[in-house]
């Protein structure tokens, strides 16, 4: 009760910056005691992250699931206050958009992110979520506590998210900015 529950749900990879929330996670409980993170998922970091939870003595507040059949996941989408998106600045994560902020704000869930490429094109800072440095331990753990004491904007932070899905990542809008593409590549090598 009255706990707060950051979230992952996907595959433990290296560049999702996993590792970097853990080790952000004892200055984060120092200042919100009353939180906890719930990872869904595996990967090859699986092993890597679960003994980082024991090395920093994480054990009663980060929650494994492991994976999960699809049919269940979204139970532990309904279970996540924050979810928090890490990932690491590299050209991956510079270079491609990923999937899973907009899965959160399509149901109405708040999200954090580091400021990778990907992550900016989707996320307007302190509008559809809260944006910070990627690497840097400090900014996210500012960055969660600054998003923790201001959960009167929360409401207006999920329909700003949910809106931004709804108008700006559908199918005729996403075809739209792809067709004058198409149209002038058939023009000149048509």
């Amino acid at each position: 009760e009255g706990e707060i529950v950051l979230g992952f749900i996907g595959s433990f990879y290296a560049y999702e910056g996993i590792p970097f929330i853990l080790d952000a996670f004892p200055e984060i409980l120092k200042r919100q005691p009353n939180i906890s993170l719930l990872l869904v998922g595996g990967g090859p970091q699986e092993q890597l992250i679960k003994d980082k939870v024991k090395q920093l003595h994480l054990e009663s507040n980060v929650v494994f699931t492991g994976r999960v059949p699809h049919d269940q996941v979204q139970e532990y989408y309904n279970q996540v206050d924050i979810f928090v998106y890490p990932r690491l600045a590299m050209r991956l994560t510079e270079l491609v958009t990923p999937l899973k902020p907009l899965e959160a704000m399509a149901q109405g869930r708040l999200v954090v992110a580091s400021d990778v490429g990907g992550h900016k094109e989707l996320i307007e800072n302190q509008r559809n979520g809260y944006l910070f440095k990627a690497n840097d331990k400090k900014a996210l753990v500012d960055t969660l506590s600054d998003f923790l004491d201001n959960q009167s904007h929360w409401e207006e932070m999920r329909k700003n998210g949910r809106d931004f899905v709804e108008q700006q990542r559908n199918w005729p809008v996403s075809v739209a900015r792809y067709e004058n593409v198409y149209t002038q590549l058939i023009k000149k090598f048509g």
